[in-house]
């Protein structure tokens, strides 16, 4: 049996979570200690004792759930699975970074920092208020980009996240989103709604991040991943350094290539893919991608036992 591990995106933050795992694991304590460090504050603290509204900032969400993420990798270690037992790794936007730490391709403390940068300049990148980000229900990829072709009338609208046969998220200026989501109802979309989120993020609005983020990664080392990762912006694998570094700067205003990037692991025989960090977000856009492929979750101590033992 093939098997890839993803690591999830933005939106399924919650308070308390990784707690239990630092817990169970000494290891997995020890990912929060780095990234605390790292940031030179207590984020681990915000995580499991603060305000959702604090942590769903996207600077502090972003290094959170990669902490999160490596976390139940490190617990998971502990157990005897080792990374070797993936043939791909994957990860929705943020969760790219997740996966690159994962196979050692950027230290822990390196990529908390960059998320962090990552966080703020996209965050920064336009006003409050002044782009939007909707889901659009029930249409496939082709059709929502025309949507959003059609809305932009002169403004920036673009398919942001391709996430599964059903779901399109598109990203831009804020009324431009809004006429993305009336024609999308117009066209037969089962559902478009505006998303609750602070900036529209991957698209060209987010070009002063996608600088800020070339300069971040210009002195960071980053390794050959121990294995082999499945871009977002290309939707197939990649092991070169330099090539990460730079798909990293273009992933910023680039397509999340979510669907297509769950069909190439498919196609090279990926049977299992295991989610590993907070919620389970991914592991329902892959039932509906390929109902084929068996998904697991790992966020939580037993959940990392029964993952081990599914294994011996």
């Amino acid at each position: 049996m093939s098997r890839a591990f993803v690591f999830p995106g933005q939106g399924v933050q919650t308070i308390g979570m990784g707690q239990a795992l630092a817990q169970a694991y000494p290891q997995a304590q020890a990912v929060f200690d780095e990234v605390d460090d790292a940031l030179g504050e207590k984020l681990s603290t915000l995580i499991w004792e603060g305000e959702a509204d604090a942590l769903t900032l996207t600077q502090n969400a972003q290094p959170a759930l990669m902490a999160t993420s490596l976390a139940a990798m490190r617990a998971l270690e502990a157990e005897g699975v080792a990374m070797d037992a993936a043939a791909y790794v994957a990860g929705h936007s943020l969760g790219e970074y997740s996966a690159l730490a994962a196979t050692g391709a950027i230290s822990i403390a390196d990529t908390a920092r960059l998320l962090r940068i990552r966080g703020k300049a996209m965050q920064e990148a336009v006003p409050v208020g002044a782009g939007a980000m909707a889901a659009l229900l029930g249409l496939d990829f082709d059709t929502a980009r025309a949507v959003a072709q059609e809305a932009a009338q002169g403004e920036v609208c673009e398919a942001a996240n391709d996430n599964d046969p059903a779901q399109v998220v598109v990203s831009g200026h804020k009324a431009a989103v809004e006429r993305a989501v009336e024609i999308a109802k117009e066209k037969g979309a089962r559902r478009a709604v505006l998303l609750p989120v602070s900036a529209p993020f991957h698209c060209q609005l987010m070009e002063p991040a996608a600088r800020a983020m070339a300069e971040a990664l210009e002195d960071v080392e980053i390794s050959n991943p121990s294995v082999r990762l499945v871009a977002n912006v290309l939707a197939h694998d990649v092991a070169n350094p330099e090539t990460i570094r730079s798909l990293l700067v273009q992933q910023v205003t680039g397509s999340v290539r979510w669907r297509e990037s769950v069909g190439f692991m498919a196609a090279q025989g990926v049977t299992e893919i295991w989610e590993i960090g907070a919620g389970k977000a991914l592991s329902g856009m892959i039932r509906r991608i390929d109902k084929t492929i068996a998904t697991r979750n790992i966020g939580t101590p037993d959940e990392v036992k029964a993952a081990a033992e599914s294994l011996s």
